[in-house]
């Protein structure tokens, strides 16, 4: 048995409440493993003290497990009668048994050695407000991702100097404006909620001199060329009063030159009272092309990004003021925190526990692109961007001599990474504003429905980023921040493609197997590139094929049944090459 390849502890993803009365236990192992059992119970059953305690616990088959690249992922929910939990596994591999304990791997006849103590894994005590509660809501929420300078014009009043005439263009020029607002968020209403959406976020829309607004001057007011305050507050009004959540961009490592603070810093030297509100190093603060001279921190070496000082508790003080101003000034539902890792863990901590107690369901959503279990223990973010599934995702089709199977793996590692209740709320996507466009990636109509087809029937909440209904083309960025357009969308040269997109968030929004945590790859059907998976909702479930090969594909009588929920490609019991098939399995 590779013993190398089984790995527990109880700490973090592999041993934690799911509820204050359900507890997961999950453990690795190699592809060598048959069976795992736990034999678990209350570490007090037998007694306490006095040398003659003989505890037992009682011996249960793990059955449910998710096949990695390298390993198996093993996992079983416990119900703890008294909140503590005692356990330690069985782990067979054909004729050899061993017992893994917190202090190693021990045989039968080693665990029942005279004398030995044995070091079982112990959960001492499921305390409810330990418990890592995320907001039920955002499982069920259809994102829709605005970068507002470039969705619509609604107000040409507060254009900027030098403002570009309203054209979906390829863009090339990174100050461009061309006139967006909230005006025209709201004039365009009705397009977002048709759509079937129920989440809007909205990339910066505070003041600053960028047509993106990562380089904030005062949070406090929204940017003149967007609108006022009264106006951000109109458009929340009008999504919650259309059942629409709002989530607003929170930056807060760093901000913009022109913010008073950093003025102030330039003006008075070492002797500003805000210098140690960012990270300096050298004085004076000059201006020069970037900050690989390490003179002062900054957002990849942008120099008209300084880094804050989020260690520092007045900064904390700061930004903490801002995010209660602007949950009770315009009743947003949720923050996304830009760089969300490069922000001390102390500010996120202080922040969860602010804004739960101003509303327990509000939303934290860190953008973190790789793993992100540190800031996912319960104490600071609720999801993060899940880039990891995206990659997975996007992998599969860059690999055509892939088997299905390195789908599996991709998405189980995914969704392997984090507690039950973080996967439950992960924003899910594809492509944003720092990525080149969805269909630009992958060249091909007919991948781009199948990789949103796998969006919308995952676990956690989907996010397409606005124009992804007409399928817009766009390179990296600035390009993929290139304008709507409305003239098209009004005559109707983009109706197949908005009804297309339409039919997922239909699908996803009806079927709770759609949004649901549990699946399994049956791998029943078709050949090695022949995606197959079921998502599973107590009694219903669906079933997902992709016919990701170059060959047409029957679908067996037992799963073609007539509740076709999505297709593409596909009729009479044959699945066509890049085709889609969807059904309810009740």
């Amino acid at each position: 048995m590779n013993l190398a390849a089984i790995y527990h502890r109880t700490t973090d993803k592999y041993a934690y409440q799911l509820s204050d009365n359900e507890l997961i236990i999950n453990i690795e192992t190699g592809y060598d493993v048959d069976k795992v059992y736990i034999h678990h119970g209350d570490p007090y059953l037998a007694g306490i003290m006095g040398g003659k305690e003989q505890w037992q616990g009682r011996k249960e088959e793990i059955f449910f497990k998710k096949r990695e690249k390298t390993h198996i992922w093993w996992t079983t929910t416990l119900f703890p009668e008294f909140k503590r939990c005692k356990y330690y596994f069985e782990i067979v591999s054909g004729d050899e048994t061993v017992f893994l304990f917190e202090d190693g791997f021990y045989t039968e006849e080693e665990m029942h050695r005279p004398g030995k103590v044995l070091s079982y894994f112990i959960y001492p005590w499921m305390n409810p407000v330990d418990t890592f509660r995320t907001p039920a809501w955002v499982n069920e929420t259809i994102w829709y991702q605005i970068f507002p300078e470039r969705f619509c014009n609604g107000d040409p009043s507060n254009d900027n100097e030098g403002t570009k005439p309203w054209k979906c263009e390829k863009i090339t020029g990174y100050n461009d404006y061309y006139g967006g607002d909230l005006q025209g968020i709201i004039n365009r209403f009705d397009h977002i909620k048709n759509l079937g959406i129920t989440g809007i976020y909205l990339t910066p829309v505070f003041e600053a001199d960028s047509n993106h607004k990562y380089n904030t001057t005062n949070y406090k007011k929204v940017d003149p060329h967007f609108g006022t305050n009264e106006k951000l507050k109109e458009l929340v009004k009008l999504c919650h009063d259309n059942g629409i959540r709002v989530m607003l961009d929170a930056v807060f490592n760093h901000t913009g030159t022109d913010i008073s603070m950093w003025q102030d810093v330039l003006t008075n030297g070492e002797m500003s009272k805000y210098k140690d509100w960012y990270m300096i190093n050298e004085w004076p603060v000059d201006k020069k092309r970037d900050t690989k001279d390490k003179r002062f921190y900054s957002f990849a070496f942008t120099e008209m990004m300084p880094k804050l000082n989020t260690n520092n508790p007045e900064v904390r003080e700061y930004l903490k003021d801002i995010v209660r101003f602007w949950m009770k000034e315009f009743d947003i539902d949720g923050l996304r925190f830009d760089v969300g890792n490069e922000i001390s863990h102390r500010l996120l901590q202080e922040l969860r526990i602010m804004c739960k107690d101003i509303k327990p369901d509000f939303y934290l959503l860190g953008e973190i692109w790789h793993d992100a279990t540190p800031w996912l223990l319960g104490n600071e973010y609720d999801a993060v961007m899940n880039y990891p599934l995206s990659t997975a995702i996007s992998n599969y089709w860059i690999y055509p001599e892939w088997d299905s199977v390195e789908f599996e793996y991709g998405v189980n590692r995914s969704f392997t990474m984090y507690m039950q209740q973080a996967n439950d709320v992960m924003f899910n996507l594809l492509d944003s504003h720092d990525t080149n466009r969805l269909i630009d990636k992958v060249q091909d109509k007919d991948i781009f429905y199948q990789q949103l087809a796998v969006l919308y029937t995952m676990p956690g909440s989907p996010c397409v980023y606005y124009g992804t209904e007409i399928v817009m083309p766009g390179s990296y960025d600035p390009d993929c921040r290139r304008c709507m357009p409305w003239d098209d969308i009004d005559a109707g040269k983009y109706d197949e493609e908005i009804e297309e997109l339409k039919k997922l968030i239909r699908l996803r929004k009806n079927h709770k197997a759609a949004r649901s945590r549990n699946f399994h790859f049956p791998g029943n059907v078709g050949d090695s590139r022949t995606v197959e998976y079921i998502k599973l909702w107590g009694d219903s479930c669906i079933s997902v094929i992709l016919n990701c090969g170059d060959k047409p594909v029957e679908i067996p009588p037992e799963i073609c049944y007539k509740n076709i929920l999505y297709s593409r490609h596909y009729e009479a019991g044959v699945l066509q090459p890049k085709g889609i098939l969807i059904n309810a399995m009740t």
